[in-house]
């Protein structure tokens, strides 16, 4: 097969994650192709050089019909270029322009998270809702996501496939080598941006100036005040393997679908402590960590309930581990996408 894979930004997030991982995978037995627009371009350097790239400069997330238009028409361009036979789309902007530009018998569009459709931009739930017959499949991440767009009455052809990611690299410890005075490490990676809350991450690093917090992902120098136990890395590539050196995986957020950073946290068998918004209650059970409403005195209180008692750490970082191996690795992910892509090319 050909496929098609287009995001919005090229810049590192949870579903670059995804096509990264989809487009490394499949390029061993398919010819891939891997489109996407603004960013700082950190996600072409997570993807194989088997993988052709095509960068679309118009395809933006902020409105403006002059690119939208110009988007359209690349996107046509590259579909009589490359003549695939599956277009996977992937962030709601790339989703609503590619099922404008493409064939419908051909589409995939994967939804990273509906709230931010259904809750942070409400009034492009009825575009949503007008699109949702020109694909093929529409698939949610978690079953949040799929009951929330069934409610809002988007119903073609919906389905789940659960984010799945390759086992984390190893790398050296020598961004964390100067944190030696704490206890503990608690690791965040996220954008700077209104979906992550930060103001909670910094609340709950006060309450426990005893552990180093550790935030993995804003773009530039921040400027506001923090604690002293607040250190900020920059966004650095393959940011969830850092989980090795940290001790447990901290991510407050005020929505999310399925996040690929947990799953990382996970992977390397770290107890996680996280919002209980989108997804996020189907990847913590309290065996392997818990999601919490966002009161930063209870989440600070399981931080320390976790750190307090090792046989209860050994145990959460052994069922994290053992979560990973059983649900979410990108095996278990990619074949749930062929399944869908052979079921769309009559295989």
């Amino acid at each position: 097969m050909r496929i098609l894979q287009v995001i919005t930004l090229s810049e590192l997030g949870g579903a670059q994650s995804v096509v990264a991982n989809l487009a490394n995978t499949l390029c061993k037995e398919h010819e891939v192709v891997v489109v996407a627009g603004e960013g700082d371009g950190k996600m072409w350097d997570l993807l194989s050089p088997a993988v052709v790239r095509e960068h679309v400069p118009s395809l933006c997330r902020a409105l403006s019909p002059l690119k939208e238009l110009k988007t359209v028409l690349a996107f046509r361009r590259l579909y009589r270029k490359y003549r695939p036979d599956i277009i996977h789309l992937h962030s709601s902007k790339a989703g609503i322009l590619g099922r404008l530009a493409f064939p419908k018998s051909k589409i995939v569009y994967t939804v990273h998270g509906f709230d931010s459709i259904r809750v942070a931009y409400r009034k492009y739930l009825p575009i949503e809702k007008s699109l949702q017959n020109r694909c093929r499949a529409i698939i949610g991440v978690s079953k949040y996501d799929e009951r929330n767009l069934r409610s809002e009455g988007i119903s073609n052809h919906v389905g789940i496939i659960y984010n799945g990611i390759v086992e984390p690299l190893h790398l050296n410890n020598a961004l964390f080598q100067n944190l030696g005075k704490y206890s503990r490490k608690v690791l965040c990676i996220a954008r700077l941006a209104p979906p992550k809350n930060i103001d909670l991450f910094l609340s709950v690093a006060k309450l426990l100036p005893q552990y180093a917090f550790i935030w993995i992902g804003n773009q530039h120098e921040v400027s506001f005040a923090c604690p002293a136990n607040v250190f900020f890395m920059g966004n650095l590539p393959n940011a969830g393997s850092y989980n090795e050196y940290a001790d447990l995986f901290f991510l407050p957020s005020n929505y999310e679908g399925l996040p690929i950073v947990i799953i990382e946290a996970l992977a390397c068998g770290k107890p996680v402590v996280a919002s209980a918004v989108g997804g996020i209650s189907e990847l913590l059970d309290g065996t392997n960590g818990y999601a919490l409403e966002n009161d930063a005195q209870k989440m600070a209180e399981k931080i320390s309930c976790i750190f307090s008692d090792t046989e209860r750490y050994a145990l959460m970082s052994e069922c994290a581990r053992k979560t990973y191996l059983e649900k979410f690795t990108v095996d278990r992910m990619v074949s749930g996408y062929l399944a869908v892509y052979n079921q769309i090319v009559g295989k």
